[in-house]
């Protein structure tokens, strides 16, 4: 199982496709018009963090028991993602410290009741791709969700800001798998082939080690 992480506007989805189809193996993505509880959290995070992450939370387990059909499946987002989102939404105050320890303990607990020997816990391969603060910007105000951008809701600048920052750290410290990273301002893979060759490349010769 190949995971994909970084944060918002990095290409996940994108490398997800494009991965599963350079291996034949299926795709798994989250999915974000389906989700009824994002806008809500964008409108008012303070009342919907903690809800938004139960429902990630289950949507990543669930991700993870279809993903055991093939070994090599892709999934575009990682479970071990969702701690670091939500302890930036506490830090920045929109969720209190018994709701974080009570995701905390349930992520623990439900992780714990999913059995090694049947379940694939854990990624063979994560692949971080890294962007720019300026990049990430540039990606969100390009998709256009309108819930998503900085011009409807100054105070998502800063936000933005300290997740980007977070997952620097998130990868460095990250040691739940053999992991990657693809730097994402160099290596434009949607719109550039010979950048999409080059990431490929990358990505079999690490595979090629772990498998």
């Amino acid at each position: 199982m190949i995971v994909l992480a970084g944060t918002i506007g990095a290409g996940k989805t994108s490398l997800t496709r494009i991965l599963a189809d350079h291996l034949h193996t299926p795709a798994y993505y989250e999915s974000v018009k389906k989700n009824p509880i994002l806008p809500l959290f964008y409108r008012d995070p303070h009342k919907y963090s903690f809800l938004l992450q139960i429902y990630f939370l289950n949507q990543r387990l669930d991700e993870i028991k279809q993903a055991q059909k093939n070994d090599k499946s892709v999934l575009d987002r990682s479970i071990y993602e969702d701690s670091l989102l939500f302890h930036l939404n506490a830090d920045l105050g929109r969720a209190t410290q018994t709701e974080v320890n009570t995701y905390d303990s349930l992520l623990k607990n439900m992780m714990q009741e999913l059995p090694e020997e049947k379940y694939h816990k854990h990624p063979d391969l994560l692949i971080h791709i890294k962007i720019s603060f300026k990049t990430m910007l540039e990606r969100i105000k390009m998709r256009n969700r309108p819930y998503e951008q900085v011009d409807s809701d100054p105070s998502l600048y800063q936000y933005y800001l300290q997740l980007n920052q977070r997952y620097a750290k998130w990868y460095q410290k990250y040691d739940q798998s053999p992991k990657m990273e693809i730097d994402g301002d160099q290596y434009d893979f949607v719109k550039d082939n010979d950048a999409k060759e080059d990431v490929l490349k990358q990505i079999d010769q690490k595979l090629g080690i772990i498998f």
